[in-house]
Formats: C-alpha cells, structure tokens, sequence
C-alpha cells in the first residue's frame, strides 16, 4: 500500500480542512496517508506562538499583520525567513519522514515547502512533493523550484505564479481541496423548506465580530428574508446574538449556529453568502455556485482574495456596512445579477477535482521510482 504523508498547519482552519480532504480522497484510492501539523512536532511555546498569533495579529491588529504579511512577501526578506523556519521544524520533520517513509509528501501550508525544499536541495530526500496553495494569490513562501506540482485554485493564481518564474508545466487549477460533500451534487439547489430570498452569514472558523453590524443592518431590508447565521467557535457572539434576536424581527427569519458541519447544505439553500473571503469558504462558494458579498476581510491573503474574487465577477464588496440594506434589496429585485455571477462561478469550478490531485500524485510517484531506477541502473 502506497502512503502519503499530508503537512498542515493550524494557523486558521483552512490549512487542516484542505489537509483532511486530501486525506479522504487518497485513501479512497486505497493509499494510506498520515496528517501532521507540524506546530505539533514543536515546544507547547512555539506551537502557542505561531497558531494564536496569527489569529490575534489578523483580527485585533490588522495593520501590523498586513505590513508584515507585505514585507515577507519579498523575496530577499522570505529567505531569511525560509532559513529560520527550516531552523526550527528541519530535525523533527525529517526524523518523521525517514520513520513514516512516504511515497508521496504534500504540504497544505507555505512553512513546510521551505522545509522540504531545503532537505532536497541539500540531497537528503528523494521523494515527490505537491504543494497546495490555499489562497487565491500565492505569497512568495510558496515559490520553490523544489515543489514539483502545485495545486491551484484557478488560472488566475497560475498566472501570478507564472511571473513569479513558476514553470506553468508544475501548476494545475484543480481547485484548493474541499469537503467531499460540497462536491456530491452538481450546485443546484436542494429541496428547500423556505421559498423566500435566503441569506447565509458567516465569519470563518473564528467567527470575526463584524458579523453583528452586518446583521443588524440586513435586519433593515424592505423584503421578507431569511438569515442563517453562522459563528463558527466564537460561543460569545452567537449567545448574544442569540439573546438579541431570540424573536426574530417581523418579515424576517433569523437562524443562528455556532459551529455546524452542515454548511454544504446551508449553502445550497441560500440565494447569497455574506463572508470574509477565505480560501476554503470561497472553493466551497464557487462549486456550490453561491455568489458572495464580502463586508469584512482579514488583511493579506484575504484582501488578495477578493481582488480575485471582483476581478472574476463572482462577487460584490460591501465598502459602507450602513448600506447593506440597500445592496440586498437591490439584488432580491434584480435576480439577474446573481444568475450571471453563478455562470461565471460554472465556469471556474468546471476545472476543479480533488479526484485529479490523486491521479497527479499516481503519476510523480512513478516518474520517482522510473529515475530511482535508472539511476540505480547505472
């Protein structure tokens, strides 16, 4: 049984989730495959460091995040940054390497390409390596010559990548990898117990604040909605939206979770999603074929995001939360603007395939084991 080993790494949730159904697929293919986040393979301290701190950076001091996510971008001061990453994780993650023996690796975030191509260039591994670009725009901590495919989640990431001097021949736009569930049916719409206009409210994983003013000002609409909130693991915003709206306004019907497996169906009941433009909720937007309206966004990958996002005509930006009210009634009256975005979101997600990435893997594994035997040969 062939084995792949999957890295990730737990600073936001879409990291894990493209690693989990990478994961599903290749075992289904009858692989065996381990997932490690290698934050894991650190001290308790440098793991604290790394997954909390991005979260209080991007959401608490945005500025200071999106100066930083800039300055690394370069690529003289991404160097000094590669070598010090490698510093920390090179032992240990070579150690589990050596001990697991994979045939196939795959990185799901930028911090192990830097590992794995440093243990290549130095000849200390010989084994074939895809990394997934989880994001829209690649940062310049993706960019190796090492990494012999990239996984994309559309052309337009490929051309930037493709100036960056990434060979196109290593870049493929199968789509950043989502839950199966969001792949099961062709985007229509399933059988839903609510005729009216639906809206779907969500902050990603850490349930970003924001959610409330937008909320409040959709509560203002003239036309009758429904609106299903989702707060991911933020428990003290849905228990005081909970509390707020515990009656739900007159034509209006107000549904609230905090974290829920079940947003593949939420999806495909809902006529619009507000949200921050995340990798991973945006992949699972577009093969639902769900326009987006985007209030908020955390800085860096995010706002390159949704340059992606209006470039492509797929979604709408919010530049005044007091005008939401206006933006959603202008839509219910106008269904044709939604239908159009829904034709372009055909047209991206017709190339995506998680199925694709396995049989990408099949191949590298063999070309591996062609020169391995060559070289043995002479």
């Amino acid at each position: 049984m062939k084995k792949v080993l999957i890295f990730t790494v737990s600073t936001g949730g879409g990291h894990n989730q493209a690693a989990k159904s990478l994961s599903f697929k290749f075992q289904s293919y009858g692989y065996n495959t381990i997932v490690v986040d290698i934050l894991k393979l650190t001290n308790k301290v440098m793991e604290k460091l790394f997954a909390e701190g991005y979260e209080i950076l991007s959401c608490n001091m945005p500025k200071v995040y999106r100066g930083l996510y800039n300055y690394s971008n370069k690529q003289n001061i991404n160097g000094k940054l590669t070598k010090y990453i490698y510093r920390i994780f090179k032992r240990k993650i070579y150690k589990l390497i050596c001990e697991e023996n994979p045939d196939l690796i795959i990185g799901t975030h930028p911090f192990i390409v830097n590992v794995i191509s440093n243990l290549k260039q130095r000849k200390r591994l010989f084994i074939p390596f895809i990394s997934v670009v989880t994001d829209f725009k690649a940062h310049s901590s993706y960019f190796s010559k090492y990494v012999d495919a990239y996984i994309t989640g559309s052309k337009y990431t490929n051309i930037g990548m493709i100036n960056e001097g990434i060979p196109e021949e290593r870049l493929y736009s199968y789509g950043i990898p989502i839950r199966q569930e969001f792949l099961s049916n062709d985007g229509s719409y399933g059988k839903r117990d609510y005729n009216g206009f639906t809206i779907l409210l969500m902050g990603g994983s850490m349930g970003i604040k924001s959610i409330e003013d937008v909320l409040e000002g959709l509560v203002n609409c003239y036309n009758k909605l429904r609106i299903v909130v989702v707060c991911g693991n933020n428990k003290s915003l849905m228990d005081k939206l909970k509390s707020r709206y515990k009656y739900s306004p007159i034509n209006k019907d107000i549904i609230i979770y905090g974290f829920t497996d079940n947003i593949p169906k939420l999806m495909d009941e809902a006529d619009i999603l507000i949200s921050k433009p995340g990798g991973l909720t945006v992949s699972e937007a577009i093969v639902k074929r769900l326009p987006i309206l985007i209030p908020y966004m955390l800085p860096g990958q995010e706002e390159d995001n949704a340059e992606f996002l209006l470039n492509s005509g797929i979604a709408m930006m919010v530049n005044d939360i007091d005008r939401i009210d206006n933006i959603i009634d202008d839509l219910v009256n106008k269904p044709e603007i939604l239908e159009k975005m829904k034709l372009k979101m055909e047209e991206i997600a017709q190339h995506y395939s998680v199925d694709n990435i396995v049989k990408l893997g099949e191949r590298l594994i063999n070309k591996y084991r062609i020169i391995y035997c060559l070289k043995k040969a002479e």
